[in-house]
């Protein structure tokens, strides 16, 4: 299965320019969109999930065309936004059951069979009765993810699901997609790349709603082999002076103090020592060059 996205472009009427005839292709399995707050990752995700039309661009999910068939898509689709709404008073159990049959699952043993399922697959079926506005943040997440498989979807959206998790709920969430067929397409939303890292053999940069980079991380990291160097810094004026002269893509705190990751084919210098590549410095390589354009 693959999804076709061609010369997509959306201007809202604001004046804000939230996509610019971006064109991607997304396969089987787990992709992560990985972009800032305001890239236009949510703006694309909705158009995928038919919430919105573009005002220019296609999108095919193998023959079916996403914005003129939109029941086709609807039927195969599982969206779980960055924000989703429910019935607090309900209990979870009963929220799955009224949502499958709004999918169309009106038999009741095999609506029976798949709610248990995936009560039991999200890790929630000892809490299946407790109203959903008990629910702690991870938890909700969770019975999203619940919601989302209803009906077997071919085609998974989620939004941002790790944004205000503790580690914990996280490390729970991130294991409950990973477990998700392989026979599924999966795009992953987010801004923090150890999301992308840990689960996406294939991912994709936004900013300004234009495509930066496309491809798998190990390439990408690969790529920047040997051409990070770090160095840490005690006074803002030697950290202006390095922003000036060199190629710096990103700056951490550590101890009081800041450390300064440097792109470079070669050492810039005695004082700086060669680092491993990790997939923040492609991310940060990405949008710093993106913003000098």
């Amino acid at each position: 299965m693959a999804l076709t996205i061609t010369g997509l472009s959306k201007t809202y009427p604001n004046g804000v320019q939230a996509l610019k005839n971006l064109s991607l292709t997304i396969g089987n399995n787990m992709f992560g969109l990985l972009g800032p707050n305001g890239a236009g990752k949510s703006s694309l995700m909705r158009t995928i999930a038919t919430l919105q039309d573009p005002d220019s661009g296609s999108i095919f999910l193998d023959d079916i065309n996403v914005l003129k068939d939109k029941d086709a898509v609807r039927r195969v689709l599982g969206y779980l936004p960055q924000e989703f709404g429910v019935y607090p008073k309900m209990s979870a159990v009963d929220m799955l059951q009224h949502l499958a049959v709004m999918k169309g699952i009106t038999n009741k043993t095999e609506r029976n069979q798949m709610v248990d399922a995936l009560l039991n697959q999200t890790n929630l079926w000892d809490s299946r009765k407790k109203a959903l506005s008990t629910y702690s943040g991870g938890m909700k997440q969770r019975f999203g993810i619940a919601q989302a498989l209803l009906a077997n979807p071919r085609l998974i959206i989620v939004d941002e699901p790790t944004a205000g998790l503790d580690p914990a709920e996280r490390n729970r969430f991130l294991n409950l997609l990973s477990s998700i067929g392989s026979n599924v397409t999966v795009i992953l939303s987010t801004h923090i790349v150890d999301d992308v890292r840990e689960l996406c053999p294939r991912m994709a940069i936004i900013a300004s709603g234009q495509l930066l980079m496309e491809g798998s991380p190990a390439e990408a990291l690969e790529a920047l082999k040997g051409k990070i160097w770090s160095k840490v810094v005690s006074t803002d004026d030697e950290l202006r002076a390095l922003e000036t002269n060199l190629n710096v893509i990103s700056t951490h705190l550590v101890g009081g103090q800041h450390e300064v990751r440097i792109y470079a084919d070669s050492s810039p210098g005695a004082s700086f020592t060669p680092v491993d590549s990790g997939l923040e410095d492609v991310y940060f390589l990405n949008l710093a060059s993106h913003a000098k354009n």
